[in-house]
């Protein structure tokens, strides 16, 4: 079906041309229009909607009369679009939701563009049954005159428009909860606006307001009031009497000044104040838990006053704020401040770009090989990569990543770790607070490549000159190394590195109770060739030993060099020089080094183990099923300390076996579940590997996933009862069966770690799985062979990914206001409840449709999550891949057949995650 091309239009009235147009595409061709599916019509995705609209209209389809949703495309021909809409209150007596949408198409640059909408007819008035109307992307400058007479409109979405104001008349719609006006021009609000008492939900973000009327305070049935990205200087007193909110935004506004009867609002559970020019905060609020202040100039004297006449005036840094739909942004020479959706900020000063320069950002998740981390590191955040890479700077650009503070902080520190060339080094890195669980780790970046947030122990630098110097640690103060002078010729780096050693693991260890042992010290240096003359290194005796008592047989000095993975016993090579509380050798090249008082021989084999345990994290494995559906199963691999605060969270929603025995792990460790006895996982996803799911350990983050299993035995007859097993390192080319991974596990270096029972209860009769009210949980398969599908288990991780933004991503797939307002009601505490149900109960209506999965990714985009988008398109790749591959594979398909390239563009080096 070919899109309508506009052609000249005759001098003759509007009203003529739209009769005309209509009736041309009342008439015009032998296709068959798309009937309603259900009480839904969906034409915005199908070119020249507007004329399939009219065939329906013309024809007198009696499913019209049942239709209570609509949504078309505003791209469409402005006459076109006016006739089919003037249609409406006659073909469509029952409508219940309109949707009137742009964005739908980019420019070249990427960016959506508006449609062609700029009025509606009189008649849509008309409409009595009107509940949500959504004109948002649209080239709108004033408010159609028929919107404030539908007097039954609960939801009005008017965003990203050209509104320059708002009629006075929208306060006299009576039934209105949800009024989203972002992204216009708006410079004033009615006062009228007060009167609307229904109003629950009010979203004026991204406009131009300096002030706010007096009489918003009339609100008194308001939750939430987003007014961020405005230019507000002040706000009135009348706020107080907003007595139901809860959420209130107001970062990145001009704000200089609070009042402190917001502290008094009985309800409010977040105040965001970020961003603004305050400089003095009433105390009710600085103290309050839920308000936030970064950003804000707290404390600092005010700023110059003006400069007199004929000085030039120095433009203000612009400030970006990114949604999740955007991945790249242009920064001026004027320098700009942007904060990414992912979290990140960044702040270009004036002049750091000498030429306008567009910059791309990606947030990767965390692999090892995107990962460089030492014996003793952490990782706290995900990996961000700026692009281009190696972009130099005419100054030097702030960035800041979130991260959540690791509990022990002991003689370690947090620093930003990039990608310098061929090697990876470590910038001087600052922390903010952002809450008492949430840090910014804050550095100046002189080129754009990939960052992470890592914790390490304290590292202490210094350049060393010919003349000599003295380095010591800011952790330990009785380790130090003294360079004489000519030990070096030309001035070198050197750092040190002193990992605290807990005397009774290595007294559990090595079964001696007066066992004891040195700090760990590492010593490197820039420069790969000895030092001239021997450099002193003095490390403190370990805990309970003196040089006065101590037998000197049972000291043992340890060394270990870099590459090699041994530590070796050099006691004997050195000429240890103890005083009564410190022990000192001298040495020419840099190492480990590590000082132990011990009976035991062999002591560089016990040291090796030693100092695994040392990296070693002690965690349990989880694996829990959904009470309302057994065949949603998650899995968590958890450090020990966390696990029975995590349960508690959990077991209200969720039922399983008890935690796996403790297990040991290394950081970044790579670790895969397996499901046995009859259970298998339901679904493509990129990071299962021939029905095993690939986990890697972080010690910080998240290492949790959930997945739908299925089985291919009857549960009617019986319930399954199988299992899920976890085993170290990659999956294997050929992964063992059963038996042999039963006998693998009694091995000495067996792989197996742990193994959960998993239990699909029996089907009795009809009857499907326990299941939330009113959500079905049969197989689903949105999509096709050719195009890919989407299963239970994918829905299910899309619903784990969209949070608070589900209800957004509902109106895009078309449901109506109602519907959310019942889903909210009736999983009210339970916000994944909502999630799934909103996400299940639409795919359920869609099964066996064409372009259902396209819609979804579709909607995700037009919600400005992109990043969950691009999972979904992954997902359905790989699906298209396996078909082409069984094709060819059974032969079904010519040798030769030549098939599109599908594959995803190689991602940059490092190699992606």
């Amino acid at each position: 079906m070919a899109a309508v091309e506009a052609g000249p239009v005759p001098a003759t009235s509007a009203p003529e041309d739209a009769s005309r147009d209509a009736s041309e595409a009342a008439s015009a061709g032998p296709e068959v229009p798309p009937l309603p599916a259900g009480n839904r019509l969906s034409l915005h995705l199908h070119p020249g909607g507007c004329r399939q609209l009219l065939r329906l209209c013309a024809q007198q389809a009696p499913q019209l009369l049942e239709v209570d949703f609509l949504q078309l495309s505003s791209h469409e021909d402005p006459q076109l679009l006016e006739a089919a809409l003037a249609r409406l209150p006659w073909s469509l007596p029952r409508l219940r939701s309109l949707v009137l949408k742009g964005g739908q198409h980019r420019d070249a640059l990427g960016a959506c563009l508006r449609g062609s909408l700029t009025t509606l007819p009189a008649s849509l008035s008309s409409l009595a049954h009107l509940a949500h109307l959504d004109l948002s992307f649209n080239s709108l400058e004033t408010l159609p005159a028929c919107v404030p007479q539908m007097c039954g409109l609960d939801a009005l979405l008017l965003s990203r428009n050209c509104l320059s104001e708002l009629p006075a008349a929208l306060g006299t719609l009576p039934a209105l909860t949800f009024l989203a006006v972002t992204h216009n021009r708006l410079r004033t609000l009615p006062p009228a606006l007060g009167a609307l008492s229904s109003l629950q939900r009010l979203d004026l973000s991204g406009n131009l307001l300096e002030a706010l009327p007096p009489e918003i305070g009339g609100l008194g049935s308001l939750a939430e009031l987003n007014l961020a990205s405005n230019r507000l200087q002040s706000l009135p007193s009348s706020l107080a009497g907003l007595r139901a909110l809860r959420l209130f935004i107001l970062h990145s506004n001009l704000l200089a000044s609070v009042p402190a009867s917001l502290a008094c609002l009985p309800l409010l559970t977040r105040l965001d104040l970020r961003d603004n020019q305050l400089r003095d905060v009433p105390p009710e609020l600085l103290d309050a838990p839920f308000v936030r202040l970064q950003g804000n100039p707290l404390g600092r004297p005010p700023p110059d006053p003006p400069n007199p006449p004929g000085t030039p005036v120095v433009p203000e840094m612009p400030r970006l704020l990114l949604t999740s739909d955007l991945d790249s942004f242009a920064v001026t020479p004027q320098g700009c401040s942007v904060t990414l959706a992912c979290g990140v900020r960044l702040q270009f000063p004036a002049g750091a770009a000498a030429a306008p320069v567009t910059i791309r950002y990606r947030l990767w998740p965390p692999e090892p090989r995107l990962v460089p981390l030492g014996p003793h590191d952490a990782l706290l955040s995900g990996v961000l990569e700026l692009q281009p890479h190696g972009a130099a700077f005419q100054q030097e650009v702030g960035l800041w990543l979130l991260f959540v503070p690791p509990r022990a902080r002991r003689c370690r520190e947090v620093v930003v770790r990039t990608l310098s060339g061929n090697s990876w080094s470590d910038l001087e890195t600052c922390l903010e607070e952002e809450a008492p669980t949430r840090l910014w780790a804050h550095c100046q970046v002189p080129h754009f490549s990939w960052f992470l947030v890592v914790s390490r122990p304290v590292s202490d630098a210094r350049l060393v000159p010919p003349e000599g110097t003295l380095l010591c640690s800011s952790g330990h103060a009785g380790v130090r190394v003294t360079f004489p002078p000519g030990a070096t010729e030309e001035p070198r780096h050197v750092r040190m590195q002193v990992v605290h050693v807990g005397s009774r693991e290595l007294q559990a260890l090595l079964g001696e109770p007066e066992a004891a042992s040195s700090p760990l010290l590492c010593l490197s240096q820039s420069s790969p060739s000895s030092f001239l003359r021997p450099v002193t290194v003095q490390l403190p005796l370990p805990p309970g030993v003196t040089g006065l008592s101590l037998d000197r047989a049972r000291l043992h000095l340890l060394h270990r060099a870099a590459p090699a993975a041994a530590w070796d016993d050099v006691t004997a090579q050195v000429a240890l020089e103890l005083t009564h509380l410190y022990a000192r050798f001298r040495v020419t090249r840099f190492s480990w080094y590590w000082l132990w008082y011990t009976t035991k021989a062999c002591v560089g084999s016990l040291a090796q183990k030693a100092w695994e345990r040392l990296r070693l994290h002690r965690v349990n494995l989880i694996a829990l099923q959904r009470r309302r559906d057994p065949k949603q199963v998650l899995l968590q691999c958890l450090p020990r300390s966390k696990v029975d605060a995590t349960l508690r969270r959990l077991l209200e929603r969720y039922r399983g076996p008890e935690p796996s025995d403790t297990v040991e792990m290394f950081e970044g460790e790579k670790f895969f579940a397996a499901f046995e006895r009859g259970i298998d996982i339901d679904a493509d996803r990129p990071d299962c590997v021939e029905g095993r799911l690939c986990f890697v350990f972080y010690s910080h983050l998240k290492n949790l996933k959930e997945v739908y299993v299925t089985t291919a035995l009857d549960r009617r007859a019986r319930a399954v009862r199988g299992q899920v097993s976890f085993y170290r390192g990659e999956v294997p080319e050929g992964v063992p069966e059963e038996a042999e991974a039963a006998r693998q596990k009694r091995g000495p270096a067996a792989l197996w770690m742990a193994t959960l029972p998993i239990k699909l209860p029996r089907l009795r009769g009809c009857e499907g799985p326990t299941r939330e009210p009113g959500l079905s949980l049969a197989p689903l398969n949105l999509g096709d062979a050719e195009t890919g599908f989407l299963t239970q288990s994918n829905l299910l991780n899309v619903a784990g990914r969209l949070g608070p933004d589900w209800p957004a991503v509902a109106l895009h797939l078309g449901l109506p206001y109602r519907e959310l307002q019942r889903i909210r009601h009736e999983f009210r505490d339970d916000l994944d409840g909502q999630v799934r149900h909103m996400l299940f109960s639409w795919a359920e209506r869609q099964a066996g449709q064409p372009g259902a999965a396209g819609r979804l990714v579709q909607a995700l985009e037009q919600s400005d999550r992109r990043d969950v988008a691009e999972e979904v398109r992954a997902v359905l790749e790989l699906g298209r891949r396996k078909y082409q591959e069984g094709i060819r594979h059974t032969s079904l398909a010519p040798r030769n057949l030549a098939s599109p390239d599908r594959s995803p563009s190689p991602s940059p080096e490092p190699a992606q995650a």
